[in-house]
């Protein structure tokens, strides 16, 4: 279908091409764009911040794809819509194919966890919208229980949605005769966009809302195409000559390359500013990157254009389709191995060798073959002679049986991983009455068995208040049952930000017990300045509670010392040491190396016993009257 509009220039250069020219330094963005992603979830706490590089695609994408319709209509008059979509068709599904094929064979030999919603994510994967079913159905982007095998296909979503979308937009665009009604436009979405996901996002909740969606997440997309309406059709020399000072804008850009670099060592994903203006920022560091890499004599463009990073960056589509899944399948293959130090390392390593190779693979022999000439005409270029007939037969049979292996994969899903199970076990106990126990001998002072010493009174669950994320939920059966009554306030993906805010509102209320126990930080690093904040409201004549972490993720080591010192700090707060005592027992937990089971939820309790018989030994605080002083007037 093509839909032609009066050109607003005479068409002097030929027809648009399958691809557009090629642009200065763009394959080294995507190079460290690819990078940091895989760094960020391969490597354990390396590169906190290494989720931007999706927002760096997204501006590269948004750059790329106005440019080559823009260029389109004012060479050709129109704008070929069923062509584009030809296009990226065929620079997309084939790879994506590969990726599902392959990976659900994999998945199904494998069995357990990873076959878990994975009907949804294929669905979401060739419809193209992995984002809004995820949101739909409340699956978190920061959920630990489920290891979804296609998770990193949300973005891909996103930018599918924006080619089918934005062509149209473009349509509208260039009949506007004025440049800068048609920035403003596109700024003005770009704008909402930023703004919605500000807005929208509560502080100190689940991101997945407004990370995941299409309307809060496309602002990156629209500084592309702002950035793509605001040089054309001026090429990069007029743009040099226009500004007088060629050394400027390199310089920028390499200062805004170093700015992302910053960002993806220092800001984690859990930080409000991450949704607060930070991605909007990554999108406006990376414009001023192209910008600055695209003259005709860049050096920063020369720079990106090195050939390790080129070749990074030609890849970049492949290494992103296929460094997740296979690093979840490695871990559900080996759910004995730790994502920490060493171990963790390894992981990531064996995950980035296959990535490569797969990616490199499907570059050569699928992606560019099928975008240059063709479904039809590579598959004839297969079957072309002798061996390469033998070569074909083996690759159809691959395909048939990966494509029975998938379905296969799909028809096996256990609905659940064993982490939900128990988190869903540990809802139920909290929404149900609690149960009333006999206490035991020893707890209401009958006689102790030969050779005990005797030991100071716990708290009874009713001066118990608990507030916790997943690994609580999930030990809340034995919480229960340990100590009846026990308030338990414990939600999935809970971080320890939203904390003082919850503990306000129960202190406000009147329903803040006397013992409070504090079990957050498996969701990402904590504060100093959280804890104190805690204190603080709660006041020193409560007794605090803080369980440390159990979790195979590169922040844990940080918050088990941020809590132990908090600990040593204050005499009315204990630890409660659940990582060294499930140490021993790793078998009790999810494949998750962090949910516990029943027998794993009753060593949860245990640890949490042992912190409250600590605080029960303490002697009391002597006042001046224990001293035989007169109280001091008032």
């Amino acid at each position: 279908m093509a839909i032609r509009t009066p050109p607003t220039l005479p068409p002097t250069q030929p027809a648009a091409t399958s691809s557009p020219s090629r642009v200065p330094g763009l394959d080294g963005l995507r190079a460290i764009a690819v990078s940091a992603v895989i760094l960020f979830h391969l490597t354990p706490g390396f590169l906190p911040g290494g989720y931007i590089g999706v927002d760096i695609f997204f501006v590269i994408s948004g750059f790329l794809i106005t440019g080559l319709l823009v260029r389109e209509r004012a060479t050709t008059g129109g704008i070929r819509l069923g062509h584009f979509w030809r296009r990226r068709a065929r620079r997309l599904l084939p790879a994506l194919g590969i990726l599902l094929l392959a990976c659900c064979t994999a998945a199904w030999l494998i069995g357990g966890d990873v076959l878990v919603h994975l009907g949804r994510q294929v669905l979401g994967a060739v419809t193209f919208s992995s984002n809004w079913l995820s949101i739909a159905v409340g699956q978190s982007y920061f959920d630990e229980a489920s290891p979804e095998l296609f998770r990193n296909l949300w973005s891909l979503a996103v930018e599918e949605q924006f080619y089918l979308v934005w062509p149209l937009l473009v349509l509208v665009l260039v009949v506007i005769r004025l440049r800068w009604l048609r920035l403003a436009i596109v700024s003005l979405i770009a704008v909402a966009s930023a703004v919605s996901m500000a807005v929208i996002q509560a502080p100190g909740g689940d991101a997945t809302r407004v990370y995941y969606g299409t309307d809060t997440h496309s602002f990156g997309l629209a500084i592309g195409a702002v950035l793509a309406l605001a040089i054309h059709p001026w090429s990069t020399s007029a743009i040099a000559k226009a500004v007088r000072v060629r050394w400027l804008w390199p310089l920028l850009g390499g200062l805004s390359v170093l700015g992302l670099a910053t960002i993806a060592a220092l800001l984690p994903a859990d930080d409000a500013l991450v949704y607060e203006g930070g991605l909007v920022l990554v999108a406006i560091l990376t414009a001023i990157a192209i910008l600055g890499s695209i003259g005709p004599r860049s050096w920063l463009g020369r720079v990106l254009d090195l050939a390790p990073l080129r070749w990074i960056g030609e890849r970049s589509y492949g290494l992103y389709l296929w460094h997740w899944p296979v690093f979840i399948l490695i871990l559900a293959a080996l759910p004995g191995w730790q994502r920490t130090s060493l171990s963790g390392w390894a992981l990531g390593g064996a995950a980035l060798v296959i990535t490569v190779l797969a990616a490199a693979l499907s570059y050569r022999f699928v992606e560019q073959p099928i975008r240059h000439a063709g479904v039809r005409a590579t598959l004839r270029s297969w079957f072309g002679s002798g061996v390469r007939i033998a070569v074909s037969t083996v690759a159809v049979l691959l395909v048939f049986t990966s494509g029975t292996a998938t379905w296969a994969a799909i028809s096996d899903d256990p609905g659940e991983t064993a982490a939900q199970l128990s988190i869903e076990q540990g809802q139920h106990v909290i929404s149900s009455p609690a149960p009333t126990l006999t206490p035991s001998p020893d707890a209401d002072g009958g006689p102790l068995t030969p050779g005990a010493r005797p030991q100071s009174a716990l708290p009874g669950g009713d001066q118990i208040t608990a507030i916790g994320d997943s690994v609580m939920l999930a030990s809340a059966p034995g919480l229960q049952a340990g100590f009846p009554g026990i308030q338990i306030d414990a939600v999935v993906s809970r971080q320890l930000s939203s904390a003082p805010e919850l503990l306000q509102q129960l202190d406000d209320a009147g329903t803040l017990r006397s013992t409070l126990i504090i079990g957050l930080g498996t969701n990402g690093p904590i504060q100093r300045a959280a804890l104190d904040h805690i204190r603080s409201i709660i006041g020193s004549q409560h007794q605090i509670v803080v369980v440390n972490v159990q979790a195979p993720r590169g922040w844990t080591d940080g918050v088990n010392v941020t809590l132990a010192q908090f600990a040593q700090r204050y005499r009315n707060v204990e630890l409660a040491n659940w990582k060294d005592a499930i140490a021993g027992h790793l078998n009790l937990l999810s494949r998750d190396q962090i949910h516990p089971g029943t027998p794993g939820g009753l060593i949860y309790v245990g640890a949490v016993r042992d912190a409250l018989q600590r605080l029960a030994e303490l002697p009391p605080v002597l006042g001046p009257n224990d001293y035989g002083l007169a109280p001091t007037p008032l």
